[in-house]
C-alpha cells in the first residue's frame, strides 16, 4: 500500500509519494477463514471487463436498493467478511433477505452520515483532481463479476481514473470525530476489504483512496491488487451469500449490530412456551460459557469496585488525582430539577388518561436459577 499525505492548506500541486510496508491483518477467531492483508502481489489483471448490470444514471433509491440486493456489493464486502466495525454478517444477511433496511435514520436532525458523505463526496473528487493531476469520472452503474460464478459480485464504483495505467479506480471517503479513529494507522482493514473487492469485480489493478477527515484534513492512499487477500474475500462473500440463497441466518457475532438485527429477526415469543435443549450437547456447552462468563464478569466487578473504592479513599476531598499513567476525575455533578410523576398523577389522575403514551416492551435476557 501506497501513502500521500496531503496538506489541504497547499496550492495544488503535483504530490510526491512515500511508501508505507502494509502489515499483516487476520480475521476475529470466530471466523471459519482468516484474510491476511499482506504485501500485494505483482498484478495479474483480468482482461475480462466487468459486466454493466444496470444504469444507475436515472435509476431510484427503491430500484437501486433491489438491484444491491441480488448480490454482495464493495461497501457490503466487509461486513460479509465479518470485519465491519458497524455492520454485523446477521444485520447484512437481515438486509438482503428482505427482512430490515438499510437506510439510515434521518430523523435526527443534522445528523446524516449517508446525506454529508454524498454532499461532499464531488468536493473530495475535486480537490483529488487539483492535487494529483489525474482526471476522473462517474461510473453510472452497478458493475457485476464477468466470472459467472462469481455474479454474486457486484461494485458501484465512485470514480473512474481516466488515462492512467497506475491507477484505474477512485474511491472517496468522509470521515467525522469518531470514524477519523479508524484512519489513525491509515487505510481501515474494511475500506481495503470493500476496494480490493472493487478491483476484483473490475479487474483493476490499482485504487486510490481519498479521504476528508473531520473536514479539514485530506489524505490519499493507493491500493494495489492483492491477489492473495482478493481470494480470501471472495471465499468469504460465497459463503455469506450461501446463507442469503438458503435463507439461513449466520451466526451472531458480540456486535450492537447483531443484537438489533436480533431484536428484529425474533421481536414477539410465542406466550408461554418453552424449548427444551437438554438433549443438544452444543447449546449446553454455550449455555455452561455463559455462566462461567458471568461469574467472571461478576469476580472482575469486584475486583474493580474494590480497587476504585481504595482510591477514593485517597482522593479525599480533592475533584482530581493525578498518577504517573494518567488521572481520576471526581466530580460533584450540578443540582438538577425533575419532574415527580408519581406525586403529579396522584394529585392529577386524570392527565394520565390526558397524555398518556404507550411504550412497546422488549424481550428482557434472563438467567434463571435452577
Amino acid at each position: 500500500m501506497e501513502t500521500i499525505v496531503l496538506n489541504t492548506t497547499t496550492q495544488p500541486r503535483r504530490v510526491k509519494r512515500s511508501t508505507v510496508k502494509a502489515k499483516t491483518t487476520r480475521l476475529p477467531s470466530n471466523t471459519k477463514a482468516n484474510i491476511e492483508h499482506s504485501t500485494p502481489l505483482a498484478s495479474s489483471t483480468q482482461s475480462t471487463n466487468a459486466k454493466r448490470l444496470v444504469s444507475t444514471k436515472d435509476l431510484s433509491r427503491e430500484d437501486w436498493l433491489a438491484v444491491r440486493k441480488q448480490g454482495i456489493g464493495s461497501s457490503d464486502a466487509a461486513a460479509a467478511c465479518g470485519i465491519h466495525p458497524y455492520l454485523s454478517m446477521l444485520e447484512l444477511w437481515m438486509i438482503k433477505t428482505g427482512r430490515m433496511t438499510s437506510d439510515i435514520d434521518e430523523s435526527i436532525e443534522g445528523y446524516s452520515p449517508l446525506y454529508w458523505g454524498n454532499s461532499l463526496e464531488p468536493m473530495v473528487a475535486k480537490y483529488y483532481q487539483e492535487h494529483t493531476g489525474n482526471k476522473v469520472r462517474r461510473v453510472n452503474a452497478v458493475l457485476q463479476h464477468p466470472d459467472p460464478d462469481k455474479h454474486f459480485m457486484l461494485a458501484n464504483l465512485d470514480y473512474a481514473i481516466t488515462a492512467n495505467d497506475e491507477v484505474q479506480i477512485l474511491e472517496c471517503k468522509t470521515a467525522g470525530e469518531h470514524g477519523a479513529k479508524l484512519w489513525k494507522h491509515g487505510v481501515p482493514l474494511y475500506v481495503t476489504c470493500q476496494v480490493q473487492h472493487q478491483l476484483a469485480v473490475t479487474g483493476k489493478s490499482a485504487a486510490h483512496i481519498c479521504v476528508l477527515l473531520c473536514g479539514h484534513e485530506a489524505k490519499i492512499y493507493k491500493v494495489e491488487r492483492d491477489e492473495h487477500l482478493i481470494e480470501s474475500i471472495t471465499r468469504h462473500e460465497r459463503l455469506f451469500w450461501q446463507y442469503v440463497k438458503t435463507d439461513t441466518p449466520p451466526t451472531p457475532d458480540h456486535s450492537e449490530s447483531a443484537a438489533r438485527a436480533l431484536k428484529q429477526l425474533y421481536p414477539k415469543p410465542k406466550p408461554s412456551s418453552k424449548v427444551d435443549l437438554r438433549d443438544d450437547d452444543r447449546a449446553n456447552s454455550l449455555f455452561a460459557k455463559l455462566l462461567n462468563h458471568r461469574m467472571s464478569i461478576e469476580e472482575l466487578e469486584q475486583r474493580h469496585d474494590q480497587i476504585k473504592h481504595q482510591l477514593q479513599t485517597l482522593i479525599k476531598d480533592n475533584e482530581v488525582a493525578i498518577f504517573d499513567k494518567g488521572a481520576i476525575s471526581w466530580k460533584r455533578s450540578k443540582d438538577s430539577v425533575g419532574l415527580d410523576s408519581k406525586a403529579v398523577i396522584k394529585a392529577h389522575p386524570d392527565l394520565l388518561t390526558q397524555f398518556s403514551k404507550t411504550k412497546q416492551g422488549s424481550r428482557r435476557f434472563v438467567i434463571l436459577n435452577d
